[in-house]
């Protein structure tokens, strides 16, 4: 597999879960990706450090980590090997959680086939072991929301960031076409999958809730991701955009 053919499987696998972003009313932003949030767990073959080798045949290279103790979080940023999309490799650690809430987690990723975690396209195929029941995502949520968003959608594309400045337009305007478009932003940079640096304006838009088929068979509407908006405070600043996005005293060395 190379590169381009990497990266549209994920677009492809994004765009399947939020459709609504596939509209031409917001082809003039979405044509410019300005990275891609990975998130994966540090257990097994989905480990950053079992995933990151694939990364780096496609091309790229790993700029910064970062560390949220708080979020149970590391964070490695990496490059591709042209002015395409960065991608945000955003890794949960288990061992965040309390020890029940880790030991059904942990039980259920077991539950994956092995034919299911290998290859370069892990992110790319869905959840590789069975749905969790409701109870298990609920008590997943109320432990870490990461863990039960993890749990029924396995390692893949959270959410894509697009900055205005590429688009061409300030953030304004295009919140004001975001909302057009019926989808509604939030400034907080402090709740969502992991804190925004203050020299970045931002705004996160989560897709429609998906229904999804639970072990047991019952259905249930779950948030499974989103957009964010993202324009440089200073325009000085001669890094993309994504280079800026996490708040330097996250930043640490990892060997």
């Amino acid at each position: 597999m190379q590169r381009e053919e990497f990266l549209q499987q994920l677009w492809l696998d994004y765009i399947h879960l939020h459709p609504e972003l596939g509209g031409t009313q917001l082809g003039p932003i979405t044509a410019h990706t300005e990275y891609l949030v990975l998130v994966t767990l540090n257990y097994g073959p989905f480990s950053a450090e079992n995933l990151r080798p694939a990364l780096y045949h496609f091309g790229y290279r790993r700029m910064d980590s970062y560390a949220m103790a708080d979020r149970g979080l590391l964070v490695t940023l990496l490059a591709p090997p042209d002015d395409s999309a960065w991608l945000v490799l955003a890794e949960f650690q288990p061992s965040t959680l309390t020890r029940l809430a880790r030991q059904r987690f942990e039980s259920l990723i077991d539950r994956a086939h092995p034919q299911d975690c290998r290859g370069q396209n892990l992110f790319c195929r869905g959840r590789p072991w069975p749905m969790p029941d409701w109870a298990t995502y609920q008590y997943l949520k109320q432990s870490h929301p990461l863990a039960a968003w993890l749990s029924v959608m396995g390692p893949r594309v959270h959410h894509a960031g697009f900055d205005c400045d590429r688009v061409g337009n300030d953030l304004l305007t295009l919140d004001h076409a975001m909302q057009q478009a019926g989808f509604v932003g939030s400034a907080d940079r402090h709740h969502g999958i992991f804190p925004i640096s203050p020299l970045l304006n931002y705004r996160f838009y989560p897709t429609c809730s998906r229904r999804l088929p639970f072990a047991e068979g019952d259905e249930h509407r779950i948030a499974v991701g989103g957009v964010a908006l993202v324009q440089k405070c200073l325009n000085s600043n001669q890094e993309r955009a994504v280079e800026l996005l996490l708040p330097h005293h996250t930043r640490c060395e990892i060997a």
